[in-house]
């Protein structure tokens, strides 16, 4: 990225979508928004030096673990150099003047209407479209005019398309939240102290062999706060095991790792960064964040 040039930053889906709302938290709004319509195309665009940053779900509260994304870290070896949580809070939109009895159809993003199966269960009657993204539902309602047909998308999708909501935090749970990983290119990442590293490695497939790199975390005052495995493609019985830790003290870190070296095979650090948290700065000054839509460009 050029200095002083504003950061294009790479999300799944279009302006409006929870991946932008995750974007606007963690560097301000005052960026250039690159729409994808894939995960695939985010880092292919990072690739290609279309875009400066990813941003990327990979889990959420209730869904769980986005599984595909794990594969795309380690595909395409870009380091993660941030996270941000953003609330989950889902709404029911239409155009202006439809009324709730005169909807058949609803439509989203499958795991946003994963996260509203309280409220679908209330009415049977209605047919459940998913589709590739939840502001990608309410712009389409908005274009085509759609009078029989709804979205769950966030308030602002609502504001941007000119829709109206007619019922407010449908999500199941009102605690809900997905997490974003922050990823760039290895001459964009700056190195800097850190308090969360993200891990892939594989351990031999022997009795005791995981519990040996997870006594090692404990012992070196390391904090795990989340370990996901996944097959190895083509393998049999190997798994890569992606792990989060966290720690108080550098120090404490760095023995963790030269000892666990000893212990695993394929050993990846994904990332070094700041673990999350609200006042948790960003990669901008606040003072270049105005609260503003600036532009945005469309991968196809």
């Amino acid at each position: 990225m050029i200095k002083n040039e504003l950061p294009r930053v790479a999300i799944q889906g279009i302006r409006a979508s929870f991946h932008e709302e995750a974007a606007f938290k963690f560097f301000g709004e005052k960026i250039i928004t690159i729409e994808c319509n894939s995960f695939k195309q985010t880092f292919e665009a990072l690739q290609r030096q279309e875009a400066d940053y990813i941003v990327m779900a990979i889990e959420n509260s209730i869904a769980g673990s986005i599984l595909p994304n794990y594969s795309l870290l380690m595909n395409y070896s870009f380091p993660v150099v941030g996270e941000v949580y953003v609330p989950i809070q889902l709404h029911l939109m239409a155009l202006p003047g439809v009324k709730f009895e005169n909807i058949k159809t609803v439509t989203s993003h499958p795991i946003a209407i994963r996260q509203c199966v309280d409220f679908f269960d209330e009415y049977p009657d209605l047919k459940i479209v998913e589709s590739s993204d939840t502001a990608a539902c309410a712009k389409r309602i908005r274009d085509e005019q759609l009078t029989d047909t709804v979205a769950i998308a966030n308030s602002l999708a609502a504001q941007l398309y000119g829709l109206e909501i007619i019922e407010r935090r449908i999500e199941s749970n009102k605690k809900n939240y997905t997490r974003f990983l922050i990823l760039t290119t290895h001459e964009n990442a700056k190195k800097k102290p850190g308090n969360k590293a993200s891990l892939c490695f594989q351990v031999s497939n022997e009795v005791g062999s995981l519990a040996k790199v997870l006594n090692i975390f404990a012992q070196e005052n390391v904090n795990m706060s989340k370990i996901q495995s996944m097959p190895v493609l083509g393998k049999r019985n190997e798994y890569n095991f992606y792990v989060d830790i966290e720690w108080t003290e550098t120090k404490y870190y760095d023995a963790a790792i030269r000892q666990i070296l000893k212990y695993t095979h394929n050993f990846n650090i994904l990332g070094e960064y700041e673990r999350w948290e609200e006042e948790t700065a960003v990669l901008l000054p606040k003072a270049q964040r105005p609260r503003k839509y600036i532009t945005m460009k469309r991968i196809e």
